[in-house]
């Protein structure tokens, strides 16, 4: 009897200290979703160092599709993620505790359209690809779109994912595409397409993708969760030329010249979100119909920790 007590209190003990350890481990850990793709690169950077500087880790959690991803982060079963910030939004508006904590990138967007293509006139009647209606990739249609008197109306629009669009292009399923890169530089070495427009062309200072984390991570970790931000603010300063080009090698499946010709579209050097932008990216949401009530700068924004 005396036996089968102590042997009930050791494995007691034992499931005790591994639960204790469990729950340290998680502490010092920080899952974030990701797809890969040059939008995410900042993060991906600050995996690499994070651990190294600061004994926290990074779990990179790695998704084929923004709804994937966002069920993820929205279901809490990640920290944060690089995220389309029109999405978050959406998830914001609808009651997920979330905080968009800096941007991914700046500019790295392009409209990308068959080589007959000359203007946004061109784009009448045409059937044009994004990856969902939530995103910067659908304003920066619809502003080349109003260059030329035109609306979403007067074009067949479809979504896809990123990775289907330059066959889909080359095969002539689609006329054109707006979404992350390497993509957009995929259809253009391939000669199935080319550049219409590039992202600063048509809205200066653009939001796209941006580093979220969630309420309850922020919360219950602010301390690693600041470090983690001002971390991942400093590995895009840190993203030259050079630097860029091995991270994307490292994580994205694609050949050098594509990730080379991309990434001569985006810059990572300041990933402030300043409220400025913001509002005119609340302005644009509106104006399109991808939101009727998108939450203010003071609710989604987090500067300070």
């Amino acid at each position: 009897m005396k036996k089968i007590i102590a042997g009930l209190i050791a494995g007691v003990l034992a499931f005790s200290l591994t639960a204790c350890g469990k729950k340290s481990d998680d502490s010092n850990k920080i899952k974030i979703a990701y797809l890969p793709i040059t939008h995410s690169l900042a993060v991906l950077e600050t995996a690499d160092e994070f651990a190294e500087k600061t004994g926290l880790q990074v779990e990179l959690v790695k998704y084929g599709s923004w709804n994937e991803l966002m069920d993820a982060l929205n279901s809490g079963r990640v920290d944060g993620a690089s995220v389309l910030i029109e999405l978050a939004m959406k998830s914001k508006e609808q009651g997920i505790g979330l905080k968009a904590v800096a941007l991914g990138h700046i500019d790295g967007n392009v409209i990308i359209t068959s080589n007959d293509i000359q203007s946004a006139e061109d784009l009448k009647g045409k059937t044009i690809a994004i990856p969902h209606r939530q995103s910067s990739h659908n304003i920066l249609l619809n502003d080349a779109l109003a260059m030329a008197g035109l609306t979403i109306d007067d074009i067949n629009v479809t979504e896809l994912t990123p990775t289907e669009m330059p066959s889909a292009l080359a095969s002539g399923q689609i006329d054109g595409y707006c979404v992350a890169e390497p993509f957009g530089a995929k259809a253009v070495s391939l000669n199935a397409g080319k550049v219409l427009f590039k992202s600063e062309e048509l809205w200066e200072n653009s939001l796209c993708c941006g580093l979220v984390l969630t309420d309850k991570f922020i919360e219950n970790n602010t301390d690693n969760a600041k470090a983690f931000v001002d971390s991942y603010k400093q590995a895009g300063k840190n993203l030259t030329k050079e630097k860029t080009l091995e991270t994307a090698e490292k994580y994205l499946s694609q050949e050098k010249e594509v990730l080379e010709l991309s990434l001569q579209w985006i810059s990572y050097d300041n990933l402030d979100i300043t409220e400025d932008d913001y509002n005119i990216l609340i302005e644009k949401v509106k104006s399109y119909g991808l939101s009727e009530n998108p939450p203010l700068y003071a609710d989604f924004v987090k500067n300070d920790f």
